[in-house]
């Protein structure tokens, strides 16, 4: 077996034992030992086009860029085939899926048995976070796809580098994939914190095979975080930075469908001109209380694995221009020019396309052209609005923290929690409004404590702890803040006009944390009146305020018995501190 990483020999006796125990297992036709070049990228390229798994687009339009169609029963996340493996149920807790880690461990053994004969192994080692930060983490991904292959090496830093990082030591990540014969019925994505091990198998789409991103960086993280005091959070990082070269960084979690790419990408209305806003990351942050006691972050990542659909150079022009090349594109429709297209993109239906599966389809088509979940996956290096300070290993210092759902009414544009507990609270109790392409009926409210009920590798009771524990290494700690660009009038039109005008409720944010935004105080926390917000270049008035940000207490005391079904579900583990916040919430309702 070839142990080598292009002209750098590899030595690590733990990686090449546990490499080894998984070929003989797994039986593969060959080895594949990936060192992260581009004349690997290019010779993985061709030979996935040569197999089919990639179509290459139109160079002039797309230069090197390839369309992916999935298996049409494998195209998201599978929430009810991902398990967290604990040695005691009450660790997964009550929103986890659990299973015990020995049987589960035999399961898994046993379809993984002779897997990948006829095919080849790719060994996959990749760093999560900048070299030399004091969270990156090294994993050792075991896959039969190439697609992943390919896809890893946008979103980690793959190859030597990661090699590097891990040195001699036994301290990485295993994680095993093999796609299977993709059939649901045999689909398992399972999580194995004490052993920092992920096993995923019957499946070859991103979100349940990229082991590095929601697997690693968010239900083993989040374990890791819990153990060792720092917080691995499903979350967007941004810088706002001021005519004058203020820099103030935020770091924010929404659920799907709220705009969070949108936001981590967004352009300054044209009335502010001299601010800009640029990215650090658009789904994960790894932060930590730092020796001055001020909340730092990373991103773990280097690249964006985000959803097609809805995309357009209005919402978001600067996610299509990192796009635009060097992207790996799944499930969307393919123009006969090579161009690729999805609904919501800026150019009309097309006269005809060839759809996400395949097959010929016109605007008259019952279905639509791309998957609605279809995905790019694209280099951060790519994205024009990228913060220098995103492979800083330092990280940045985080002023705020933003939690915000799809709600039409009960919540305002913008609040302010009274304090970091209160803070945790508003996080806990989060909610948003399902969609029609989510789970459940559309306008339910599904309470997402953080953004991170799919993705919390253990009891959500003791994620709450942790976030108060973690209050007590900050001297300085971020303001914390919830938002709802979602509300609608007595019509069912939207109040807020949203995309770029989001700066105008981020600039009060920052004013807030730097000690100039004023407020007034409210039962729900500290909000902004409609001269305190900065109007240039949008006439927005009064009455319409009022009515984006009108506290009505009926609709919070329903909200109160709604929060009831998720915290009755930890009441085991739920802090009295959360349980205070609730009464004093209350008490002033």
């Amino acid at each position: 077996m070839d142990t080598h990483f292009g002209s750098v020999a590899f030595t690590n006796a733990h990686v090449v034992r546990f490499v080894e125990k998984y070929r003989a297992m797994c039986e593969p036709g060959s080895v594949f030992w990936c060192d992260g070049s581009d004349d690997e990228k290019d010779h993985l390229t061709r030979e996935a086009v040569a197999q089919g798994i990639l179509t290459p687009l139109n160079p002039g339009k797309l230069p090197g860029c390839h369309l992916h169609r999935s298996n049409p029963s494998d195209v998201a996340r599978v929430e009810q085939c991902t398990f967290i493996c604990t040695p005691g149920r009450e660790d997964a807790g009550p929103t986890n899926n659990w299973a015990d880690p020995r049987e589960m461990t035999a399961k898994l053994h046993e379809l993984l048995a002779g897997s990948m004969r006829g095919r080849t192994m790719y060994v996959i080692p990749y760093l999560m976070g900048p070299p030399g930060a004091p969270l990156a983490k090294v994993g050792i991904e075991i896959t039969d796809s190439i697609y992943v292959v390919l896809n890893m090496r946008i979103m980690a830093r793959m190859g030597a580098i990661a090699l590097k990082q891990l040195g001699d030591s036994d301290d990485f990540n295993r994680g095993i994939h093999s796609v299977l014969d993709c059939n649901p019925d045999r689909r398992f994505i399972c999580h194995f914190p004490q052993t920092n091990t992920i096993i995923s198998v019957g499946s070859g789409y991103g979100g349940n095979v990229l082991l590095g991103k929601k697997c690693l960086a968010l239900r083993i993280g989040s374990w890791l975080g819990r153990q060792q005091g720092w917080l691995a959070e499903h979350m967007l990082i941004l810088c706002v930075e001021s005519p004058e070269g203020e820099k103030t960084y935020i770091a924010a979690a929404f659920p799907s469908a709220c705009g969070k790419t949108n936001f981590a990408m967004m352009i300054p209305p044209a009335a502010f001109a001299g601010w800009k806003v640029t990215t650090i990351g658009d789904d994960i942050a790894w932060m930590w209380p730092d020796a001055d006691g001020r909340l730092r972050a990373i991103n773990p990542e280097t690249g964006y694995f985000g959803v097609a659909p809805g995309t357009n150079l209005a919402t978001n022009p600067n996610a299509m221009r990192t796009i635009a090349r060097d992207t790996i594109y799944t499930n969307v429709a393919l123009l006969p020019d090579g161009d690729v297209w999805w609904e919501g993109k800026d150019s009309p239906p097309p006269a005809q396309a060839t759809d996400w599966m395949g097959r010929p389809w016109t605007p008259a088509s019952r279905e639509k052209a791309a998957h609605p979940n279809s995905r790019f996956t694209a280099p951060m290096s790519n994205n024009p609005a990228l913060a220098s300070e995103a492979e800083d290993p330092a990280g940045v210092p985080i002023s705020a923290i933003i939690f915000g759902g799809r709600r039409a009414t009960t919540m305002p544009l913008v609040f302010q929690a009274f304090n970091w507990t209160h803070g945790v609270y508003i996080g806990a109790t989060m909610g948003s409004e399902t969609t029609a392409a989510a789970a459940g009926t559309p306008g339910q409210v599904r309470r997402d404590p953080m953004a991170m009920l799919p993705f919390c590798g253990y009891h959500m009771g003791d994620y709450f702890n942790h976030w108060l524990q973690v209050r007590r290494k900050l001297t300085d700690p971020p303001r914390i803040f919830h938002v709802n660009w979602f509300r609608k009038d007595d019509a069912g039109v939207y109040l807020w006009p949203g995309f770029g005008e989001n700066f105008r409720v981020l600039k009060w944010i920052v004013d807030r944390c730097r000690g100039r935004g004023k407020a007034r105080e409210t039962q729900v926390g500290w909000m902004p009146r409609h001269a305190e917000f900065d109007w240039r270049g949008l006439d927005f008035p009064r009455e319409k305020w009022d009515a984006l940000n009108k506290f009505d207490p009926a609709e919070w005391q329903r909200e109160l018995l709604w929060q009831d079904e998720l915290l009755l579900k930890l009441h085991d583990r739920l802090p009295k501190e959360l349980i205070f916040q609730r009464e004093l919430l209350i008490s002033r309702l």
